[in-house]
């Protein structure tokens, strides 16, 4: 086994650049360090929806303790199942179930739930539309509504912006919202923050969007008069939205382990969760599976 000398010596010579950030044993108490688990490395990588939330766990945990390395990176979700099954990175983030993702053997993998986002379609603040029906979200979607006036809104084609194949975001907007019909052929991006820009500078787009990439630049619609709130998604009255998964292969280390415990403690689900724009996995008053079947929870 490699010392950590040696290790380290590795680490450098091939440049390899991580936010440097120390495990601790419980998530919301004082800070500690853990010799068992220092000087571990954790790379997560995956969902750009929970990217965010992840880089500032990190940033935080960092802050209280010393000696772990974490490294957050972006991809999507099928990159992040694809990475953390082949063993090359210790999390993959997803915005959806293993077994919905094509390749993956959802067998082998771990699944540690640490937040929900609510996700809602958004368009260009020109267009004078605030509210469609499911159906004609759909319509748009599939090609079928093509000009915002057959909406009652703008004179003005509709630019259709869509998520890139293999993105978390895209499949649980489709699995809620075209209910088995192909999407239109449309120009694809492969993260939320680049659609962010793309529908507030182009006149007459549409996207969709997880809550906390929606700011004032952008216009999110309501759907059939129900509003994206976190507590609509909490009731499941507004249909859009997808747990927050940090995959592991098999169990996690204790490095791996400390660091997801950090994310699910209380004081981190009543506050970094929901100011980051998500929803404590503790506050939903309902459950879905991998089927997008949706359950009452029972107390």
């Amino acid at each position: 086994m490699m010392n950590k000398k040696r290790f380290f010596a590795t680490v450098a010579a091939l440049g390899v650049v991580t936010i440097g950030l120390a495990a601790c044993g419980n998530g919301g108490g004082s800070a500690s360090s853990s010799s068992s688990s220092a000087s571990a490395k954790i790379t997560a990588v995956g969902s750009t929806a929970l990217q965010p939330l992840v880089e500032k766990a990190a940033s935080n945990y960092q802050s209280q303790n010393k000696g772990v390395n974490i490294s957050v990176q972006g991809g999507g979700s099928g990159t992040g199942l694809s990475q953390v099954q082949e063993g090359s990175v210790q999390i993959g983030n997803s915005d959806i179930f293993a077994s919905q993702q094509s390749g993956i053997k959802a067998s082998k993998l771990v699944d540690h739930k640490v937040a929900v986002v609510g996700m809602t379609p958004v368009v260009n603040k020109d267009v004078g539309v605030k509210n469609v029906s499911m159906d004609q979200l759909k319509q748009i979607f599939t090609g079928k509504i093509t000009n915002w006036k057959q909406l009652g809104g703008k004179n003005e084609k509709i630019t259709v912006v869509n998520r890139a194949k293999g993105s978390g975001t895209r499949a649980t907007f489709e699995a809620a919202v075209l209910n088995g019909e192909t999407a239109v052929k449309s120009q694809e991006q492969d993260s939320n923050g680049t659609v962010q820009k793309i529908v507030s500078t182009t006149p007459g787009a549409i996207s969709y969007l997880a809550f906390s990439y929606v700011n004032d630049s952008l216009q999110a619609l309501s759907i059939d008069n129900v509003k994206p709130t976190d507590a609509n998604v909490e009731t499941n009255d507004w249909k859009i939205w997808s747990y927050e998964h940090m995959y592991t292969k098999g169990q996690p280390n204790k490095a791996t382990k400390e660091f997801l415990a950090y994310i699910d403690a209380k004081k981190q689900q009543n506050g970094l969760v929901k100011k980051m724009g998500y929803i404590s996995i503790h506050d939903m008053k309902v459950s879905k599976d991998a089927n997008n079947n949706v359950t009452d929870n029972k107390n």
